[in-house]
């Protein structure tokens, strides 16, 4: 009998095709599965809104201003105020804050003035300083554009650029005299951290956020005011808009002794506890909050408070205590969604009673102006003295 070299065919080409669509099928089938489980059909409408905006609209349109409303719509209306949406601009800004650095040309300025930009402090060693710009001054022109009245408004946006670039300012002098100033456009780090030691012995601690390098600083700052022969902590908490927990915890790791400093549960149940261990600062503690004084901020205060080793005076805090995750999105933009609860080492929320003062002192507007500017002196600060007393009675 006559054999073939390589025998018979196992499959037709028609059986490999039908194999091959039927693969595509199922492997399409479970992707549509999985779509519809995470998406859901309120999901699916929305992207058919969004399809039939691009589709069928016969008006003009910006797409990006399209989605960044409907974002910023769809966050807000989980009804949590701690959710957020940032679109492409605003995200990247958010990155270089939380850095605690940015590029720029180093000048803190306020919208007081009809005529300009008033300098409110100057960041020492920065590229304004270098030109020779004082707080006092005004801004009145960027590049040869006027930015009195309205204008004013969008004047730091003008300032801004990329790194290594100029700016010309035009500046007005306490006298009244006018010159043009070129700024050099720099990478600046700024500290979150302030202190000193203060005339009756006691270190005073001013945090700004706990974003990145904030625990390193505060550690800092505390060392070298021990090593001056601080007999006592003052931490200023005041307008602190809070950061990551992981910075939070290494301070707070720092200050205290062995023991639960913080516990977190998840969206889907799990709890987590976070240890500090028996290295800390022994020292009697004060903390300053106000209404502005949020998340990581507030944790810290409770913890030491909590521990005994801190008294808290001010004015009511907001009460937060659901913690964030950013999530980067295609568009360049980001969502930050409330993903976890937080309490104290103990297991106490914040949410709806925020701290207990152990002693309530409010400041006039005037004073609260001032210490948003970083300008109110610490004679004339009412919750920074009534801490001090707090302090020297040994409350």
């Amino acid at each position: 009998m006559k054999q073939t070299r390589f025998g018979q065919k196992r499959f037709s080409l028609l059986q490999l095709l039908l194999a091959v669509l039927l693969t595509l099928v199922v492997v399409l089938g479970v992707l549509a599965a999985v779509f519809w489980q995470v998406l859901g059909k309120s999901g699916l409408t929305l992207l058919e809104g969004l399809s039939l905006v691009n589709t069928c609209f016969v008006g003009e349109y910006d797409e990006d201003t399209v989605v960044d409303a409907a974002m910023d719509a769809m966050i807000e209306a989980t009804g949590d105020r701690w959710s957020y949406y940032l679109t492409a601009e605003q995200y990247a800004s958010e990155q270089e804050r939380r850095s605690n650095s940015y590029v720029g040309i180093g000048v803190t300025v306020t919208y007081e003035s009809e005529d300009g930009l008033t300098i409110l402090a100057v960041t020492e060693g920065g590229p304004a300083a270098e030109a020779g710009l004082k707080a006092g001054e005004l801004i009145t022109a960027v590049g040869g554009q006027s930015v009195a009245g309205e204008a004013r408004y969008d004047a730091t946006g003008l300032i801004q650029g990329e790194e290594g670039t100029t700016v010309v300012l035009t500046v007005r002098d306490a006298a009244g005299a006018e010159r043009e100033v070129t700024v050099e456009r720099r990478s600046i780090e700024t500290d979150p951290v302030r202190y000193e030691l203060l005339d009756n012995g006691v270190g005073y601690v001013k945090l700004t956020n706990f974003f990145s390098r904030s625990a390193e600083r505060v550690e800092e700052a505390v060392t070298d005011l021990q090593e001056q022969g601080a007999t006592a902590l003052v931490f200023d908490m005041r307008n602190n808009g809070g950061g990551y927990l992981d910075e939070l915890t290494d301070m707070l790791d720092f200050l205290v002794d062995e023991g639960p400093i913080l516990r977190t549960r998840s969206n889907t149940g799990k709890e987590e506890v976070v240890e500090s261990d028996a290295d800390c600062v022994d020292l009697p503690m004060a903390v300053l909050v106000n209404a502005d004084t949020y998340s990581a901020a507030e944790i810290f205060a409770g913890e030491l408070q909590e521990r005994g080793v801190a008294v808290v005076v001010g004015v009511p805090t907001s009460g937060k205590g659901y913690s964030q995750q950013t999530f980067p999105l295609a568009n360049g933009g980001a969502v930050g969604i409330s993903t976890a609860e937080y309490f104290t080492g103990e297991g106490v929320s914040l949410i709806g009673t925020g701290l207990t003062l152990d002693r309530e002192v409010a400041l006039t507007d005037e004073q609260a102006a001032l210490l948003a500017a970083d300008a109110l002196d610490y004679a004339d600060d009412p919750q920074l003295q009534a801490a001090l007393e707090l302090l020297e009675q040994g409350a």
